[in-house]
């Protein structure tokens, strides 16, 4: 068990550089399944949830070692194709390596996924998809299985621009005899690097970044070397908590192309950014003024940053109007941000935050991964000593960033506690 305790009212101030991208090293992981060979990936995040993913790959027989963020990836032994359910049950993210086993053994037995529980997230759509190429899913054991001779090239209409389903669709395609075609897709940038990180494997992808994407079935895939693009929620998160403690901060090795309704955002509140290519700087003002967003499929707000934004306008001059539109369960922070002091009224989807000039120090605890690091960011700003429980949550997604707070002049320690 993790704790992190923040003495507060201290000012982000100096250079951060951003890590690997979460949400795109993990489909990138799962994929390296595909060439039945070697991977070599570098700028990989050190968080637990790649490590989740690799332990995953290790179960079902691929060797891994590791040397920094660099990590190489050997599937050419991989001997079974069942997901060991209490490895899966850890995170919502490890169905993305159905895709990848079905794709490469026309069969996969696997359990349904766990992670944050942040709303019902059923994985209805990627069952459909893979139904509509012909895999017959059996799902009357407690396990899914799905088996099939051939994987079929088809049309698929996704209900809605899931992320998780439009990577396992892809990645179930690779290999089939013909064109792929799925609309309504999701348009996240981390979609463009699993498509560039195929198409340099040797798969005939494209589309990503628009709502249709096209897969023309190849016979192999070859061994690469690859880098995950930065992570662009941990860019605006280090943004988000310079401007709630009236920081200055410098942002490095980030892509500012896929943060643009964070920054529009934050500069409505009143702070001065500054932006170059793979760098951001942010200036705060001596108060936030308050803001209404509403999250929304890339490229709108997105909903992994809604949390920390909500946790900066406790402190904004002002009111603020906050509706989240992807997820029904992501507001379990209020109650622990009303514990120091915040004022918020959750109504439906949507939130009000009438903004405190003063947060103060408590014991709060983690619900989620997002909703952690909103309370991190709630204990940077507070009057004295915070102490946030459950922070296994957040080490899923934030790669060391107690270190990297502690460069940026942040009283924060983290504490692990062994559980018998």
């Amino acid at each position: 068990m993790t704790k992190y305790v923040i003495n507060g009212e201290n000012k982000l101030e100096g250079s951060v550089d951003i890590s690997g991208s979460k949400n795109s090293a993990l489909p990138i992981i799962a994929a390296c399944i595909l060439n039945g060979g070697k991977t070599n990936l570098y700028n990989v995040p050190n968080i637990n949830d790649t490590e989740g993913m690799l332990e995953i790959l290790k179960n079902l027989g691929c060797n891994i070692k590791k040397k920094g963020k660099k990590i190489c990836i050997d599937s050419s032994k991989i001997n079974k194709y069942d997901i060991d359910s209490k490895l899966m049950n850890k995170m919502r993210s490890s169905v993305i390596i159905v895709g990848a086993i079905l794709a490469r053994f026309k069969k996969a037995s696997f359990s349904y996924p766990g992670g944050c529980e942040i709303g019902a997230r059923p994985i209805d759509l990627h069952i459909k998809g893979f139904r509509k190429m012909g895999i017959n899913i059996d799902e009357s054991t407690g396990y899914i299985v799905g088996k099939c001779d051939k994987i079929k090239p088809t049309e698929i209409q996704l209900d809605f621009p899931s992320v998780g389903a439009t990577e396992n669709l892809i990645l179930v395609s690779v290999f089939t005899d013909g064109e792929t075609v799925i609309r309504n897709v999701a348009m996240e940038p981390e979609i463009e690097d699993l498509q560039n990180f195929l198409n340099k494997m040797g798969a005939k992808v494209s589309g990503a970044g628009s709502n249709v994407i096209r897969i023309i079935g190849v016979k192999k895939l070859k061994e690469i070397s690859y880098t995950i693009m930065p992570d662009r929620i941990e860019t605006g998160t280090f943004l988000t908590y310079a401007a709630m403690s009236g920081g200055n901060v410098e942002v490095c090795k980030c892509n500012t192309e896929h943060i643009i309704p964070i920054l529009t955002k934050l500069e409505e509140s009143g702070c001065r950014i500054y932006n170059e290519k793979n760098r951001l700087a942010l200036i705060a003002p001596k108060r936030l003024k308050a803001i209404d967003f509403q999250t929304l499929p890339y490229p709108g707000f997105p909903t992994d940053m809604q949390s920390v934004f909500l946790s900066m306008l406790t402190v904004a001059k002002g009111t603020s109007t906050v509706t989240e539109n992807i997820f029904e369960n992501r507001f379990k922070c209020v109650s622990e941000l009303s514990k120091m002091g915040a004022k918020i009224s959750v109504l439906g989807s949507s939130c009000v935050i009438k903004g405190v000039k003063r947060l103060h120090g408590t014991i709060v605890k983690a619900a989620d991964l997002r909703g952690g690091a909103a309370l991190i960011g709630a204990g940077i700003k507070a009057r004295g000593t915070t102490v946030i429980e459950n922070g296994d949550f957040i080490e899923r997604g934030y790669d060391n960033i107690e270190f990297k707070l502690k460069n940026l002049n942040i009283d924060i320690k983290k504490i692990k506690e062994h559980v018998n």
